[in-house]
């Protein structure tokens, strides 16, 4: 059996304010205390895009060898949660920001990490997206309580391509992206504060077959148990295909504590999400040297060459550098970076 898994990650914008709206962004403030009238979806405001959500995710794109889009467009992507008060999502569906990029990691062979394994996993595209709200269940007195301080939030959405076949591999691709996030300051990346979540798309198939029915796990909240949990899931579609079942296209979610999968919700009916242009945002368009208008004024235009010029070193040219510099072995590097 050949396993494949790609992932969809959200890591959250380190910005001051929300992707649309001027509304402060902290963690564990008290529920419902940073809302707008945007945020809460009242009717006839409009949104205003954060400039700084914006240089943040060119900044990610550039960082992880993307495309930059100089023109790219806004859509709603429809569906009914309490904690989306507007009933539509403003994303990145048609034209995202950043697309055909690729991430390199380096995986250990053997438990001694003296054997390193370079792998690279294409990224299709780097979209932003507003977040939605928190859903609170309260068991006790059969209420869901609905905080919207994380409503309006910007995201930026890295979709990677199924290159990989186990859950080490996928783990040791998101550890590399969270340490070029965090390098960055893109974003802070603190999975425990739900900065960066993590939903794998899972299928198995015979070698020289096409790929087999997948499912989805979502929302997995830390490293280690992405990694248990596409393990699980791998073995999981590997048995019952041997005992003659079918793998249902479906949406499931990791128990930790019972270390298995378990179904969400079915995504038989493929959800139509209806997507549609944003009418309120004109297109994103973006500057580079060569395309930047004369006499314009630098604050109010995106420059692609500008932040290109200020990226910081990357862990990979920082781990080369210890090794050139120091002498020391390159698995050493890994673990002080």
């Amino acid at each position: 059996w050949v396993p494949v898994v790609g992932l969809e990650i959200h890591a959250q914008i380190s910005s001051n304010s929300k992707l649309f709206s001027g509304s402060q962004v902290q963690f564990a403030a008290p529920p419902n205390s940073l809302v707008s009238f945007f945020d809460a979806s009242l009717p006839g405001t409009l949104p205003v895009l954060n400039r700084r959500c914006v240089e943040a995710a060119v900044m990610t794109g550039l960082a992880l060898s993307c495309s930059i889009n100089k023109k790219s467009l806004f859509d709603r992507k429809h569906y009914f949660y309490a904690d989306l008060p507007a009933g539509y999502q403003i994303t990145q569906q048609r034209v995202p920001i950043a697309v055909n990029g690729s991430l390199s990691y380096s995986l250990c062979t053997d438990n001694k990490m003296s054997q390193m394994v370079t792998k690279t996993v294409r990224i299709k595209q780097i979209q932003l997206e507003q977040d939605s709200g928190k859903s609170l269940h309260d068991d006790t007195r059969s209420q869901t309580l609905v905080d919207l301080n994380r409503a309006g939030v910007g995201l930026m959405e890295v979709v990677m391509e199924p290159d990989m076949c186990c859950g080490e591999e996928a783990a040791t691709a998101v550890r590399g992206l969270q340490l070029i996030l965090q390098t960055l300051g893109s974003s802070q990346a603190v999975m425990a504060e739900g900065q960066l979540r993590v939903d794998a798309n899972v299928s198995v198939h015979h070698p020289g077959d096409p790929y087999g029915v997948r499912t989805e796990v979502k929302n997995i909240n830390s490293i280690r148990f992405l990694a248990k949990a596409i393990d699980y899931e791998i073995q999981r579609q590997i048995e019952e295909l041997k005992n003659g079942g079918t793998i249902l296209n479906e949406t499931r979610a990791f128990d930790s504590k019972l270390g298995c999968t378990v179904p969400m919700r079915d995504k038989e009916g493929k959800q139509d999400y209806r997507f549609m242009p944003e009418p309120n945002l004109p297109p994103l368009i973006l500057y580079d040297a060569k395309s930047l208008p004369a006499n314009t004024n630098h604050q109010q235009v995106v420059n692609i060459d500008w932040i290109r010029e200020r990226l910081p070193d990357l862990p990979s040219v920082k781990r080369a550098k210890l090794v050139e510099q120091y002498g020391i072995l390159p698995e050493h590097s890994f673990t002080l970076l």
